[in-house]
């Protein structure tokens, strides 16, 4: 089995070139430091100043949320486009805390839920397709899944080296190991062998292996079918889980949901995209002020039809 390899630190990453990433890695780790009644505020005003400097990416929010709730109440949408900036600026301190604290710091503001379900299905050795969405305490999340259970998640390499390195030294710190979003063959590999792989099929990411399928108010949703490959490859169980945060005090709730055991529907791709957003839906709900929207998620259209941004 090939994970992926872990990058190693090299001297040219202290050229000029990357001292920008080294203060922003350097930066995050002290804020990590701080208490997080503090580090809650902060996050706030980072995400209020930054939102300004970023107005093609809140233009991309509040679209998304106009397509996927039409019928919203103005005064509720703008709440939540509200609460998600704060959110968004609070990843940022959700990533140090997920790439510094110690296992008994990151315990203290962490519950779980559904753990029977995991341990049902490492008993029977089947291989289980951890389904997550990209919410914006998903770095947070994959480190409190590592105090229960470790497994594979699927790796996108950063574009700078420098910070792939730190990255990655993050990503694995529970003990999780990496596999490269390409790397198909590793993927069933594990699977097969009863292994837990991480997944997020709620992005889009392009027309290489889609189907269209519904996603809330959007009828056709470029998704990928890569859930449908590996289920039918591998016979792997779908199991749902969500990270949220419950208050200000900083404690996260990971639930493991009811695990889809034998009702995937098998090789038919387009009928599984539809199974999939259903379960993306029910994630990103459980917390939407919590979902990264800043994503083009509807990038992607049939052919002939026009662009929806």
């Amino acid at each position: 089995m090939n994970k992926y390899p872990a990058p190693e630190f090299s001297a040219r990453f202290l050229l000029p070139k990357y001292w920008g990433t080294l203060l922003l890695v350097a930066f995050a780790y002290l804020l990590s430091l701080l208490p997080w009644k503090l580090q809650f505020a902060m996050g706030k005003a980072l995400g209020r100043a930054a939102i300004r400097l970023m107005p093609k990416r809140r233009k991309t929010m509040i679209r998304n949320l106009e397509l996927c709730f039409p019928n919203m109440p103005a005064a509720e949408r703008e709440a939540l486009i509200k609460a998600n900036i704060d959110n968004t600026g609070l990843a940022l301190f959700e990533t140090g805390m997920a790439w510094y604290w110690s296992e008994a710091r990151v315990a203290k503001h962490v519950s779980f839920e559904g753990l029977e379900h995991l341990d049902k299905l490492r008993a029977e050795g089947r291989g289980v397709l951890l389904v997550s969405v990209h919410s914006l305490n998903l770095e947070f999340g994959g480190r409190a899944c590592g105090l229960k259970l470790s497994g594979m998640g699927v790796y996108r390499p950063n574009n700078n080296p420098c910070f792939d390195y730190f990255q990655f030294k993050g990503r694995t710190k529970g003990g999780h190991e990496m596999i490269h979003r390409k790397d198909v063959k590793t993927m069933l590999e594990s699977l097969r062998k009863g292994r837990v792989l991480w997944y997020a099929p709620d992005h889009d990411y392009g027309p290489r292996r889609h189907a269209f399928a519904p996603l809330f108010a959007v009828e056709q949703a470029c998704t990928t079918t890569g859930t449908s490959l590996l289920v039918d490859e591998t016979d792997c169980a779908i199991v749902p889980f969500t990270v949220v945060r419950n208050d200000d005090n900083g404690h996260y709730t990971l639930t493991i949901r009811e695990p889809l055991v034998d009702s995937f529907p098998k090789h038919d791709p387009e009928a599984g995209a539809r199974v999939i957003n259903k379960v993306v839906e029910e994630s990103i709900m459980a917390a939407p002020d919590q979902y990264m929207w800043l994503h083009r998620r509807f990038k992607t259209r049939p052919e002939g039809q026009p662009s929806l941004y």
